[in-house]
């Protein structure tokens, strides 16, 4: 069977400390095998040109993202109320942080929760997110993402420590503490993204893919794993899929119209992908929910029904 996840209840319409706790405490119970967080610092009120969603000239940021609570806080109060379930970033904005610091925090979360972690990365879009918090230039994202993991991977290996990159140096030094396991890594890349889906192939466990379809997901999988042939790669690739969703509405129109479903297409999309190929998908179930009790009482749902279907 697939894996099944749901995002935690980040938007400013639930309580960042009591219902990412109910939440987290009833998704697991429910069964479902991991919780998410994302990443969005903030909603540009000029949304024209490259400040649109996806740098699209003008396609609206939903409302849902102004007020998104921070996503490494988010995991935090999830792992401290459950004990099962696995933990994972869909995705952070890497560029947006100091990587040492990064590095440690991630570390910090995994051996907090037993092992329980699994980073989902990616390299960022918005113009405006990086003018008010990267510390390198939306030029420089891939380039950020990269010495990250290089520095991660110090950050996380055995002491003493040492590292070299263009902008930061530790010659030795003990730096902890350390993971409770190895921190799977997954990359966020699109299907047209030739250089990022490299990095997949060279430098990631996996591809956490979004905004996909089936089609798209099974024709990306077998290029990954060509180019992973060819590169002598010995590990499979695994590949997650967000199934993104703002309205639990049914849509008759075909092709569906993006970010609406009802739940019985839910199910569908998510045999359909499992079927393309993912090993695991998430939903962003609370962004459609209207309080934190009609997200549990959904989530319940959703999870009955894709697991009655056998998928």
């Amino acid at each position: 069977m697939v894996k099944l996840g749901l995002s935690l209840p980040q938007f400013s319409h639930f309580s960042p400390g009591p219902d990412v706790v109910a939440a987290a405490r009833a998704i697991e119970e429910i069964g479902y095998d991991s919780l998410w967080v994302f990443e969005r610092v903030l909603v540009p009120e000029d949304q024209s040109g490259p400040h649109g969603l996806y740098n699209v000239p003008g396609l609206p940021w939903p409302d849902v993202y102004r007020g998104v609570s921070d996503a490494l806080i988010t995991l935090t109060v999830a792992a401290a109320v459950t004990e099962r379930i696995e933990l994972a970033t869909g995705v952070l904005v890497v560029p947006l942080h100091l990587p040492m610091r990064l590095a440690r925090e991630l570390a910090t979360l995994d051996a907090a929760s037993g092992g329980r972690l699994t980073a989902g990365l990616g390299v960022g879009w918005s113009p405006d997110e990086f003018a008010a918090a990267a510390p390198v230039p939306l030029s420089e994202r891939g380039r950020a993402l990269d010495e990250f993991l290089d520095i991660a991977a110090a950050v996380w290996g055995p002491n003493p420590v040492s590292y070299a990159t263009s902008r930061y140096e530790v010659t030795t030094a003990d730096v902890g503490p350390k993971p409770a396991h190895r921190i799977p890594i997954l990359l966020g890349a699109g299907p047209a993204s030739q250089r990022a889906l490299k990095r997949v192939v060279d430098r990631a466990d996996g591809w956490v893919a979004t905004g996909v379809t089936p089609e798209q997901v099974a024709a990306t999988l077998g290029r990954l794993r060509e180019a992973a042939e060819r590169a002598g790669r010995e590990t499979p690739i695994s590949c997650t899929v967000q199934i993104s969703v703002l309205s639990l509405t049914a849509q008759s129109l075909e092709p569906r119209q993006p970010l609406a479903a009802s739940m019985s297409q839910l199910v569908d999309d998510v045999a359909a992908f499992a079927e393309a190929g993912a090993d695991h998908v998430y939903l962003t179930l609370p962004a459609a929910a209207r309080d934190v009790k009609d997200l549990i009482d959904r989530a319940a749902e959703l999870h009955g029904a894709v697991r009655t279907a056998g998928i």
